[in-house]
């Protein structure tokens, strides 16, 4: 199994971790200015831009990127994960291959809320209908906040439609599987961002992790969505080149 991954420029690293409506191409804007001063690595996660969509057994997108990051003889890093990524970066700092952590609108376990559910609900039904490219045009209605332009909108639903058609063509469909996280263990500095147009539940999820890390700093964005690296690419940029 090959784990398609990239890296750029040289330093202490900085792995970038994509959100699962978009693939490693969301971050090229944070590649191009981390670069100048970072060791940048990003990884497309199983199903996702260039990886193919196969297991031989259970698998884990975390102990996937480790393997990555013991190919590339890195065993600590900074780590930013986006939304589904921001949950394999806590999984990383479980294992200890973190030093720093900044999570955009990150995941949490928390019970599904009625837009969570309605969102997921009116998902399925177009992908269950054939309608890929609603699904994934569903996804940046949904995700990105109102500062996202024409161009961001078109690469998120490109990336999104890519991952549908990769996932849907599966056969079997490979057993992915998540590791339990205790999240007052994490014990490194973490810089949680929430978006204020984001759904409600990741609102909630944003401010719950942050509550849960001990090391922790909530930054609440009013302008974003759900994924402000896509939506104002160079601010996002002047905040992590300051917090790293």
């Amino acid at each position: 199994m090959r784990i398609w991954h990239a890296e750029k420029g040289a330093g202490e690293p900085v792995v970038l971790l994509h959100s699962t409506a978009a693939d490693s191409g969301m971050w090229q804007a944070q590649v191009d200015a981390l670069s100048e001063r970072f060791r940048v690595i990003t990884v497309d996660f199983r199903g996702y831009g260039r990886t193919p969509y196969r297991a031989d057994g259970p698998y884990g997108d975390a102990g996937d990127v480790a393997k990555v990051l013991a190919a590339l003889e890195i065993t600590r890093a900074a780590m930013v994960g986006a939304s589904g990524g921001a949950r394999v970066a806590l999984e990383l700092a479980s294992a200890g291959l973190a030093g720093r952590l900044v999570l955009l609108n990150p995941v949490a376990d928390l019970e599904p809320t009625p837009d969570l559910r309605a969102y997921w609900a009116e998902e399925r039904r177009l992908l269950e209908q054939g309608d890929v490219q609603g699904a994934a045009e569903l996804n940046a209605r949904t995700l990105l906040g109102p500062e996202a332009t024409g161009d961001a909108r078109r690469r998120l639903v490109a990336m999104q439609r890519h991952a549908f058609e990769v996932q849907l063509a599966a056969d079997p469909e490979p057993e992915q599987t998540e590791g339990e996280l205790s999240l007052p263990g994490i014990d490194v500095p973490a810089l949680v961002v929430a978006g204020g147009h984001d759904l409600p539940y990741f609102r909630e999820s944003a401010r719950h992790v942050a509550a849960e890390l001990p090391r922790s700093r909530l930054l609440e964005l009013e302008w974003a969505g759900h994924l402000p690296a896509l939506e104002r690419p160079e601010e996002i940029n002047a905040l992590l080149l300051d917090y790293l």
